[in-house]
């Protein structure tokens, strides 16, 4: 599913000429619109990396799972540190798990 973006929470990165969710998509998919606020320009051509929802610094990027996974409300939530990632994972229930792992940088 692609990212959808909270219109509230994202600033566009301080409104700099490309953000961070543009930068890093390798899909060249997220770009600023008029309202200087960060929307997927081409939904059915994402690679679902959530690539944008662990980089956006405001959290207004989500992925949720597709429906046959998990219905609308499942979501998986980012959260980058210096040298982990958490994930948060809320089902349909609202049951939510988090999990922490190690960044793999060279």
């Amino acid at each position: 599913m692609p990212p959808r973006v909270d219109r509230e929470k994202c600033d566009g990165c301080k409104a700099e000429e490309e953000p961070l969710c543009a930068q890093i998509c390798p899909g060249d998919l997220m770009v600023l619109g008029e309202n200087k606020k960060a929307y997927c320009r081409a939904a059915r051509d994402c690679w679902d990396c959530m690539s944008c929802t662990k980089v956006c610094p405001v959290g207004a990027i989500e992925t949720r799972a597709p429906y046959q996974l998990g219905y609308h409300v499942a979501k998986l939530i980012p959260m980058m540190g210096t040298n982990t990632i958490t994930w948060t994972c809320i089902d349909i229930n609202g049951k939510v798990e988090r999990f922490r792992y190690k960044n793999r940088t060279t």
